[in-house]
């Protein structure tokens, strides 16, 4: 009975109906996903029109006249593939050296003062507000020869000071017993850190881990700043190169409506293959980010 008594109440509690707030969140909801949602469908549209489908018929749901041209005049270019390599060579490894300087950061400045935390964490809080500007950055890597080399887009992006700051507050929300638990059971410190403190940040780890790697993988400025070789030159520039020349392009070719490729789709299929591979980690991701954004908010 007590095992019968019990599942009612959750059963009804399942089945409670809809109130006119449950119902206008849902559409505000969806409105908000349609509005994110729909740039992004837009440019796959026009990136697999024509260039006659496109002048006849500008806005439409679906493309009138389904071609890859687009995709072909894009992937034609020499440098893209160089651009791809070096684009997830930089990803990967500045995400990976970011997060282990983040993480390790986080959790010392997270645990009780030592001599210089707080002088330390102070010089850590003054980049986020000032930086050293364009130009002495520019000849700062160039004294320490990094231009032209990964490793100083890799270097320039390594450590956001935001980031570094909520994951310091989820470290601290960490209870202490745990660790003097630990060390009541004989592990060290560093037995600590992997074995008991990592795997109760997972969820803000996930997460700064996505929103690192997609900062690295839409970084361009400093890239072309910083990155003279072809070879060597990331995803971003290249695509700024390609959608250039297609516009030069397509003003050669402005009078001809026969024409296969135009302006806009090629600037549309570089914006889907800039955002797809990126896009393709977040489902994996999802269940994370509400948990993640919100651990070591609460202090901040």
């Amino acid at each position: 009975m007590e095992k019968t008594n019990r599942t009612v109440p959750a059963a009804r509690a399942r089945k409670k109906p809809y109130t006119w707030g449950d119902i206008l969140i849902f559409i505000t909801l969806t409105l908000l996903a349609l509005l994110i949602f729909t740039p992004f469908y837009n440019a796959v549209v026009i990136s697999l029109e024509s260039n006659r489908g496109f002048a006849l018929h500008p806005v439409s749901l679906y493309p009138t006249e389904i071609t890859l041209n687009n995709y072909v005049y894009v992937l034609k270019n020499g440098n893209i593939l160089n651009g791809y390599i070096s684009t997830i060579l930089i990803t990967v490894g500045g995400t990976v050296l970011s997060m282990i300087a983040m993480i390790m950061m986080a959790y010392v400045f997270s645990r009780k003062a030592f001599p210089g935390s707080r002088l330390l964490f102070a010089l850590v809080m003054f980049t986020m507000f000032f930086s050293g500007g364009m130009i002495p950055t520019y000849l700062q890597f160039k004294n320490l020869g990094l231009i032209n080399s990964r490793w100083a887009i890799i270097l320039y992006c390594g450590v956001s000071t935001y980031n570094l700051i909520i994951m310091r507050s989820s470290f601290q929300q960490t209870p202490v017993d745990l660790e003097e638990a630990a060390k009541i059971d004989g592990a060290n410190d560093i037995t600590i850190f992997f074995r008991v403190m990592l795997p109760l940040q997972s969820a803000i780890i996930a997460t700064f881990t996505l929103f690192t790697a997609v900062g690295y993988w839409n970084e361009w400025f400093w890239s072309m700043l910083l990155i003279n070789s072809a070879q060597k030159m990331t995803l971003q520039t290249v695509l700024r190169a390609i959608v250039a020349e297609s516009a030069a392009y397509s003003d050669i070719a402005s009078g001809d409506t026969d024409v296969n490729v135009f302006t806009a789709g090629i600037k549309m299929a570089a914006v889907v293959m800039t955002t797809l591979p990126i896009m393709c980690f977040y489902p994996f991701l999802q269940k994370y980010f509400v948990k993640g954004v919100l651990v070591g908010a609460i202090k901040m």
